[in-house]
């Protein structure tokens, strides 16, 4: 298979002092990902996380079922950072993602769609948090609603040097600086779960 993480212009490795936060998924600059929509594991559903270095930061891995009410955002060596459930509610069915902690399990997030507009609650309680925006075929942003929809994350079908792409299923991502990139992947579980990606 050809190459498919990100290619971006070189740049000195950050140092401990660039970070805005001590999470290892808070940068301080503008971050590229390649998101491919398959398992490592073979034959199995879910996705491939990786930087722009070309390192697997982030997987999920689904095994012999797609879209599945619960699935589990992992870091490399397969600790879970999120667990996303399917919750069905009254009229909408919504998707509840938690900040995993082997102590206690706690709601980060919960993913709405009504009427084809998908907004993301942020912590425990309704309100403002990000909202989904779709942009051509299959790409779309994460824009911050308390912000004026200010740009979060944008993703876009990946393509090769010369335009041509690589395919439905491989996407580049750019994460945008001292945002949680660990909770923009979780994001985006849902969003291709929503749209049997995964």
């Amino acid at each position: 298979m050809a190459k498919v993480h990100p290619q971006t212009p070189s740049s000195p490795p950050p140092s401990s002092s660039s970070s805005s936060s001590s999470s290892p998924y808070v940068s301080s600059k503008q971050e590229f990902f390649t998101i491919w929509m398959k398992s490592l594991v073979y034959n199995s559903h879910g996705c491939t996380v990786y930087n722009s270095n070309g390192e697997i930061v982030y997987r999920v891995d689904n095994y012999d079922t797609k879209c599945s009410s619960q699935v589990y955002l992992m870091d490399i060596r397969g600790n879970v950072l999120f667990a996303i459930q399917r919750k069905k509610l009254r009229v909408f069915g919504c998707w509840d993602g938690y900040k995993w902690d082997f102590s206690k399990k706690q709601r980060w997030f919960r993913v709405t769609r009504k009427r084809r507009m998908t907004h993301v609650d942020l912590g425990v309680g309704e309100g403002d948090g990000y909202k989904i925006v779709k942009t051509g075929k299959l790409g779309f942003k994460i824009v911050n609603v308390d912000q004026d929809g200010g740009l979060v994350a944008e993703i876009k079908p990946k393509q090769t040097a010369s335009g041509v792409d690589l395919g439905n299923d491989v996407f580049t991502l750019t994460v945008e600086p001292d945002v949680d990139q660990s909770l923009i992947m979780a994001i985006i579980m849902v969003h291709g779960l929503i749209h049997r990606q995964l």
